[in-house]
């Protein structure tokens, strides 16, 4: 089992290039501007490899994968 990750994105290095919603639709959309919104909790194991590519392609280097320490948390109940 992996650790977990969700994406992070500096807002203020982003310039909207839209890279990462094109490689990443499931987990990234645009907004009105081209900047992306991105979907919270973390990224599935299966989207991981392709969540790193886009990280890597990101030309503002804008767009990160972060640990995710609330995702393995246990839940209460």
């Amino acid at each position: 089992m992996t650790t977990p990750v969700r994406l992070g994105v500096d807002r203020i290095a982003c310039d909207g290039r839209g890279l990462c919603a094109e490689m990443l639709p499931e987990l990234v959309v645009l907004d009105d501007w081209g900047y992306p919104i991105l979907r919270q909790g973390p990224v599935p194991d299966a989207l991981r490899d392709l969540a790193e590519d886009a990280v890597g392609i990101c030309p503002k280097l804008a767009l990160r994968l972060e640990p995710c320490p609330v995702c393995d948390a246990p839940s209460s109940g």
